[in-house]
């Protein structure tokens, strides 16, 4: 019992770094420095090994940058999207996520990111999503729909302003794509499909039609989900 005490005592030691660092890094410019490793520590009151502790979670979020040799020391940067998105996914396989619900909160945010994309007014934008559309034809195996994907997202997001939204998408393809369980999309029959889709939901966009880009990503979701639901039991009883 003394020793979950003390582990959780120094849980706590650390996790109050942790913040007390953040609030360092929040409160000045990015890619300041904060402090040197034994700054830090005589203005936290701990020691050097919770410092250093409490600066891998940092890092690990995004918040620090370890700089070493001459002029090194801690600086505070910001996390974005990508550094997120491990973390999160990170998070999520600790927790066991299963593989359909990652899908579920890709395909539910698609919803409203296709119909908000189409209600864009960036021209530039929009003839580079036209590019990519063009280079559906090329995509014939998971990696290079995987990569379409990608970019398909990045100029969406682009195009619409939606950082929580933007987050929480790329955690669940990062946490898709680096354990998936199964395919969405096997053999010719599911290459076609997706390529059906991806140029439906397209084509909707750049014809400034958001219902028909809602509408192309809401059947796109009930077609994936109903795919990945386990097979129906059958009732015993009603075979008697």
């Amino acid at each position: 019992m003394m020793d979950i005490g003390r582990r959780h005592s120094r849980e706590g030691i650390v996790s109050a770094a942790v913040g007390k660092m953040r609030e360092m890094i929040m409160a000045q410019e990015p890619h300041m420095q904060i402090g040197s490793l034994p700054e830090i520590a005589r203005l936290l009151g701990v020691g050097i090994v919770t410092v250093q502790q409490a600066a891998r979670v940092l890092e690990h979020e995004g918040f620090l940058e370890v700089r070493r040799g001459p002029g090194g020391g801690y600086y505070g940067v910001r996390p974005d999207a990508e550094a997120l998105g491990r973390a999160i996914s990170g998070f999520l396989l600790v927790r066991r996520t299963n593989y359909p619900e990652a899908i579920d909160i890709i395909t539910l945010l698609d919803c409203e990111l296709m119909a908000a994309a189409a209600r864009s007014k960036d021209e530039p934008l929009r003839q580079e999503l036209a590019v990519l559309k063009n280079s559906l034809d090329d995509c014939n195996n998971a990696r290079q729909r995987n990569a379409f994907d990608m970019k398909m997202l990045d100029i969406l997001y682009r195009m619409v302003d939606r950082p929580l939204m933007e987050m929480l998408s790329r955690m669940a393809m990062r946490h898709y794509a680096e354990h998936p369980e199964g395919p969405v999309y096997a053999g010719r029959e599911g290459r076609e499909r997706w390529k059906r889709e991806r140029r439906a939901t397209t084509e909707a966009i750049l014809d400034r039609d958001p219902e028909r880009a809602e509408f192309e990503a809401r059947r796109r979701r009930r077609d994936i989900m109903k795919r990945l639901a386990p097979p129906a039991m059958e009732d015993d009883t009603a075979s008697g």
